[in-house]
């Protein structure tokens, strides 16, 4: 019997099985590339990007994209190779959005299981926090932190951590009330597990799931506030490679040169779709019941 398993295990383990695990997984093939481009361009910016972003070419400005080999996608006002300041602007992106999600995750998860596994006043007190904090529009909230403390990376990821950590600790809340009663949990506090050893033990593996997708979908959402902050002039500092500045600096030129405005725009809109797709099938994938239905 001992042989057996040993031989299903092995099996499991073939190339032959990892193919076929990924044929029924179904994985958005599309999505993944995108992402996968936007990210490697992110990383190894210096090396992709044919020009420095921040380089001016006066003589070549406002060159329309297509027309050189030295400026694929054409050039800006002040001469700034296009391709070069969209690469890098993938690379800004990433160093905004990266930190800024982890610290909202890491304050919604733990606001989210204290409050849904510790109830009564705690649960009431942390919830009001929280409802207070998503009844603001996300965008003013953001604008009113960066108008205060002023422009910068830092200060971007300060105004978009503190919008998004309430839709994680309400998730997170509604997943622990429904696993709290369970008897796993009942058992393990019948046996006088601590309430930390109960939360890290029992109650976060269960609300990983739900976890990775929300993320998975605020991302593009994160992307969003981030190129709206730089668009409205309160968000990175003007001369900056992001896509929302590119954006900004683009709608003056519209009819003259609408390469400027429209490619970072196709980018972020790409971008979040991405996101967003990849995230329904996350949801999907990590649900069992839709599994079965499929």
């Amino acid at each position: 019997m001992a042989s057996d398993n040993a031989i299903l295990v092995a099996d499991d383990r073939t190339p032959a099985s990892l193919r076929r695990r990924i044929q029924e997984a179904r994985l958005p093939w599309v999505p993944i590339t995108i992402l996968a481009v936007i990210l490697f361009c992110a990383i190894f910016a210096n090396l992709v990007a044919p020009h420095d972003p921040r380089e001016n070419d006066v003589i070549n400005k406002l060159q329309p994209p297509f027309q050189s080999a030295d400026h694929i996608l054409g050039t800006d006002r002040l001469g700034k190779d296009m391709l070069s300041r969209l690469i890098y602007g993938a690379r800004t992106m990433l160093q905004v959005t990266a930190p800024s999600m982890v610290v909202a995750i890491l304050a919604g998860t733990v606001v989210g299981l204290v409050s849904g596994y510790s109830g009564r006043w705690v649960d009431s007190v942390l919830m009001r926090i929280t409802d207070a904090v998503l009844g603001f529009p996300s965008i003013l909230v953001a604008l009113l932190i960066v108008t205060y403390l002023g422009t910068g990376v830092w200060n971007v990821m300060i105004a978009i951590a503190a919008t998004q950590w309430a839709r994680f600790a309400r998730m997170i809340r509604g997943e622990v009330l429904a696993i709290r009663d369970r008897d796993f949990v009942v058992l393990a506090q019948i046996y006088g597990v601590s309430s930390g050893m109960i939360v890290w033990r029992h109650l976060f593996p269960n609300v990983i799931n739900t976890l990775m997708v929300l993320t998975s979908v605020s991302v593009g959402q994160v992307i969003l506030l981030e190129a709206s902050l730089s668009f409205l002039g309160l968000g990175l500092r003007p001369g900056d490679p992001a896509w929302g500045i590119l954006v900004a600096e683009g709608r003056e030129f519209l009819t003259q040169a609408w390469w400027i405005a429209l490619f970072p725009g196709i980018l972020i809109t790409v971008v979040v779709m991405a996101f967003n797709y990849f995230g329904d099938w996350l949801r999907d994938y990590l649900d069992p019941r839709l599994r079965r239905a499929g």
